[in-house]
């Protein structure tokens, strides 16, 4: 099939003076919103996609995503792709992975082949939510999903936590045992994955988007999504949560002097630290008492000799749980499968190469999604880029202490919530509104002499 053009979106050019048909107005509004939000939400009800047939489902949903979305764009006759900052050093990353397998440098190939399914698997992702959730209306789809989600996912932790013995969902024993809570084995993977989705009532709750009865109904979503962090005793999940709320205070306050939005975070945890009082204070007090030696710092300064061994391009992509043995200084009768610290065990895999780029996507990500905060009170697509910019940084403080990134589920919503966070926001009118199908559409075209030379 003959395409016939190529638009890549720009947010520095001129506007397109030719309208181009409003993507709202389709009888498919918002199915690939939902699309994308039902692969995450199996990923996490599939215990976080960490057993081989939950993988494999996820990464075929993934792929089935980008087929669909690749032959809208060939049956529409043009490519249109968006300038995300993030695109270039998640490709450069991957194209370190294809080396580590093509130069037999990775010492398990046949793992670091799996891990690049992975994460080829979170590069669609996060090219489909770019690509999908442009519009405002796409956003706040995206946002009332993820919300409506949270609140029942943390209502059936909840429940299962007080009801169930030990079983996911009622009926099912895992293999491996461990401080169960909602559909993870690990509690504190349960916590990495409100503190992505928390911020989405939170910010919205703050905000002009919602009124009334509406307002508080989102507010107690974000209460009772909140509680469960510390609910289920996830202390590196209370720190990353208490992290969220420095930060929205510092980009409130920096943008604009806001009390109100103080004083309504305060009432939010007061309100938090009441319902953990009349439903679980001594559970919660006892783990933050239980603050026993632990491995973690061991564990860190193990990947650190394995570092000094392969400084350049790492051991290879997912091969920790293969070399860490020979290097391991304590002793435990358990496996141990992971670094505890995304970080060290990112430095270990892929070396000074991977870990670099792994920079380079974060100083892009808060370099891009930074300006994107400042309409979070009256737009759905920059309340949604603060939430979902709070959430990553939650996320990436608690990787300090815990492996979260190395569960499909959360490493999915993760990549998601960077690439909405990085967009560029829809053009507004002077008047503050984004434009209807009527003004001039937000497309932005190549520079005439970058044009010239393609």
């Amino acid at each position: 099939m003959k395409i016939s053009s190529f638009v890549i979106v720009d947010t520095t050019d001129s506007v397109d003076p030719e309208p181009e048909r409003d993507r709202r107005s389709t009888p498919m509004q918002g199915v690939p919103v939902l699309a994308l939000c039902g692969v995450l939400v199996f990923a996490v009800l599939a215990f976080g996609a960490v057993e081989e047939w939950s993988t494999f489902i996820f990464e075929v949903a993934a792929a089935v995503l980008f087929l669909v979305w690749a032959g809208e764009q060939l049956v529409s006759r043009k490519i249109s792709l968006s300038r995300n900052p993030l695109y270039v050093p998640a490709l450069f990353f991957f194209v370190l992975v294809l080396a580590q397998i093509f130069l037999h440098t990775s010492a398990y190939g046949y793992v670091t082949k799996y891990g690049a399914f992975q994460y080829f698997s979170y590069g669609i992702l996060l090219l489909m939510a770019v690509e999908s959730v442009l519009e405002e209306n796409d956003r706040r789809i995206f946002a009332l999903a993820l919300i409506v989600f949270g609140a029942l996912y943390a209502f059936f932790a909840l429940a299962q936590a007080f009801t169930s013995d030990g079983k996911l969902f009622w009926f099912y024993t895992p293999r491996f045992h461990g401080s169960i809570y909602g559909s993870y084995v690990n509690r504190d993977h349960y916590a990495g994955l409100m503190e992505m989705l928390v911020p989405f009532p939170l910010v919205i709750s703050m905000g002009h988007l919602q009124r009334g009865g509406k307002r508080a109904l989102v507010a107690f979503t974000a209460i009772l999504m909140a509680s469960t962090i510390f609910l289920c005793g996830s202390r590196g999940g209370m720190l990353a949560f208490i992290v969220e709320i420095a930060v929205f205070v510092a980009l409130t306050r920096f943008n604009r002097s806001n009390s109100r939005t103080a004083f309504g975070l305060i009432a939010v945890c007061v309100l938090i630290l009441a319902f953990l009082i009349f439903v679980g204070q001594e559970q919660v007090l006892g783990r933050l008492g239980d603050l026993g030696p632990g491995v973690r710092l061991n564990m860190t300064k193990d990947c650190l000799r394995m570092f000094l061994h392969r400084p350049i391009m790492g051991w290879g992509l997912g091969t920790f749980p293969t070399v860490y043995p020979s290097y391991r200084t304590f002793y435990t009768n358990l496996f141990v499968n992971e670094a505890h610290n995304d970080y060290a065990q990112l430095l270990v895999e892929t070396g000074l190469l991977g870990f670099g780029l792994m920079l380079w996507f974060l100083f892009r990500l808060y370099r891009y999604s930074w300006p994107t905060s400042r309409r979070w009170e009256l737009r759905w697509d920059g309340a949604v880029s603060l939430a979902a910019l709070l959430g990553c940084t939650g996320i990436l403080f608690h990787s300090f202490v815990d492996f979260n990134l190395q569960i499909p589920a959360n490493a999915a919503l993760f990549y998601v919530l960077c690439g909405l966070a990085a967009s560029p926001l829809a053009k507004t009118s002077k008047s503050g509104r984004s434009k209807g199908p009527g003004d001039e559409e937000n497309v932005q075209r190549i520079p005439s002499s970058l044009a010239r030379s393609i």
